[in-house]
């Protein structure tokens, strides 16, 4: 029978560890110090070794190196109520074979047991992190902790990773982490965000160009690839990437080099990529606008973060997260009454983490009493759901335009549709958008010049050339 040694402070948790492992017919031999746990290993005792972190004598993170170079084949499960991303990259690069946080269910500790006794790893040790780092993500709830998991396996490798999720989630928060706590940090991180760039214009920022090379370049310019040399390339909104963007950037990709606009000189790609974005990247795909082996270059490891409706649970600890920044910056303390926080949990959230920091940062600028009751709480949301509101009729908007174009060219299957295809879309699109401005202002050219935003003499230049047609209401 294999033997399982335990070495936790909590009594209660012995206990049940004790007895599941019991039932699993394993022996099971249990201390709450470090110094007994070490007595045991070093006379050769047990076949895997299931430790907490914070022990009474020592911390147990600090004790593994040691256990791996007496017993290199030893496999150490950590557990641990300090279940914070630092805390499972620390046990990760300690040599620790899995990372439990508390509470955890028996059934996934046994299991984990079984696949530590089976397993054939390589247990050298990583160099350590120092203490004391600020806490690069906020969250303990179950779906973060996996999140926490997947990132201490990959942070020190130099896989590509795909991070996927709503917009406000963290994707470059999630980014930057795997830069700060890898091999490349003391190297540039450069995010990009693709969304943001002219179609026309993405080459020459990924990839630099020369001098002349097009119409506007008057001096030769470095591009991102180059200013993250050595470090980490944060690609966000990947999915808003033009098919020819998307081509060049797999050539670099699959060749490891790349050439500036208008160079025939070639540039070694020393950069490690992460790349994100809140498409359906599979959908996007099979509708032809997402090259499928760029997918696959781009996702060895996929990351889903979830909406903050999904994890409710780690709103308290992001509250207070961001009443602290706010005090760092000048702003006066603020006590968020727990009525408050548990309106803030059954919220939904369409702007995620972003949207509650907005709200909590807010309140701390504007509101001059020191505690903040559901009444206030309940006025935020209000005036949020407003914006959201708004914001979402403009995304509506975009996905019924996005839907009629996909179909559009769907039309012509294996042919493109003719010449002028940018014309008559936003001929479409000027006619009522402009008709319907003139109605809301009953014909004022100047006050519907004011808010298109164009000059009135344009204005009318286009209601002659799309022969709009306005009759006044009379009262």
């Amino acid at each position: 029978m294999q033997t399982i040694l335990v070495a936790d402070d909590d009594k209660a948790i012995r206990t049940v560890v004790g007895q599941a492992l019991n039932r699993a017919n394993f022996d099971v031999k249990m201390t709450s110090t470090a110094s007994v746990l070490w007595g045991w290993v070093i006379k050769g005792e047990g076949n895997l070794i299931i430790l907490d972190v914070m022990l009474p004598d020592q911390n147990g993170l600090d004790l593994i190196p040691r256990i791996l170079e007496v017993r290199p084949e030893l496999r150490v499960i950590v557990m641990s109520a300090e279940n914070t991303l630092l805390t499972a990259v620390r046990a990760n690069e300690c040599g620790a074979f899995e990372y439990l946080p508390k509470p955890f269910d028996l059934l996934e500790l046994i299991r984990v047991v079984r696949k530590g006794l089976d397993a054939k790893i390589d247990k050298s040790n990583w160099p350590r992190i120092e203490t004391g780092e600020k806490l690069p993500l906020i969250g303990r709830s179950p779906a973060m902790q996996e999140i926490y998991r997947t990132l201490a396996r990959v942070v020190k490798t130099e896989l590509s990773i795909l991070i996927t999720g709503e917009s406000g989630t963290g994707k470059e928060l999630v980014a930057r982490a795997l830069h700060d706590l890898g091999n490349r940090n003391k190297k540039p991180f450069v995010a990009v965000n693709m969304a943001s760039i002219p179609k026309e214009l993405i080459e020459s920022e990924l990839f630099g160009h020369e001098k002349g090379a097009f119409t506007g370049a008057i001096k030769k310019s470095t591009g991102f690839f180059q200013e993250a040399n050595g470090g980490t390339l944060f690609l966000d909104e990947i999915g808003d990437m033009p098919i020819e963007a998307q081509t060049r950037l797999l050539r670099v990709l699959q060749e490891g080099e790349f050439r500036p606009v208008g160079s025939n000189t070639p540039i070694d790609a020393n950069v490690r990529i992460i790349a994100a974005t809140h498409n359906d990247l599979k959908k996007l795909v099979r509708q032809g606008l997402f090259r499928e082996d760029l997918f696959f270059r781009l996702n060895v490891v996929p990351v889903r973060l979830p909406p903050l409706r999904e994890r409710s649970e780690d709103i308290p600890e992001l509250v207070h997260h961001f009443l602290m920044q706010a005090v760092s910056e000048g702003l006066p303390w603020k006590i968020i009454e727990p009525e408050a926080i548990n309106l803030l949990q059954q919220s939904t959230w369409p702007g995620n983490v972003r949207e509650l920091e907005n709200i909590i940062r807010r309140i701390a600028a504007l509101y001059t009493h020191d505690t903040i009751g559901a009444s206030e709480i309940e006025k935020e949301l209000n005036e949020e759901n407003k914006i959201e509101t708004t914001q979402n009729n403009d995304e509506n908007l975009t996905n019924m335009i996005e839907k009629h174009l996909v179909n559009h060219f769907q039309d012509y299957e294996a042919t493109l549709p003719p010449p002028g295809l940018y014309f008559r879309m936003l001929e479409k699109l000027e006619k009522p958008l402009i008709s319907i401005t003139l109605k809301v202002t009953n014909g004022n050219q100047l006050r519907a010049a004011n808010i298109l935003g164009i000059n009135r003499n344009t204005l009318r230049k286009k209601i002659r050339e799309l022969g709009i047609v306005f009759i006044k209401e009379t009262i």
